[in-house]
């Protein structure tokens, strides 16, 4: 499981585009983005360089949370 901290995350679209993004990398992730704290839980199979990849790709700044 990955942790994201995504601070340019502010609303809701921005939840859905990530979690669009996040999906088209892996659509069988499970995939927990909580807006007000702004963070995205990943759990997959892919690399976490994946999964940050497809945020930077959908616009958002994504750091691995240790």
């Amino acid at each position: 499981m990955y942790n994201f901290t995504v601070s340019d995350m502010t609303c809701g679209h921005c939840a859905s585009t990530l979690e669009k993004a996040v999906k088209s990398t892996d659509p069988a992730c499970e995939i927990k983005i909580d807006v007000a704290a702004r963070t995205v839980q990943v759990e997959t199979a892919r690399s976490a360089q994946d999964i940050a990849d497809a945020i930077k790709l959908a616009g958002y700044t994504g750091t691995l949370a240790a």
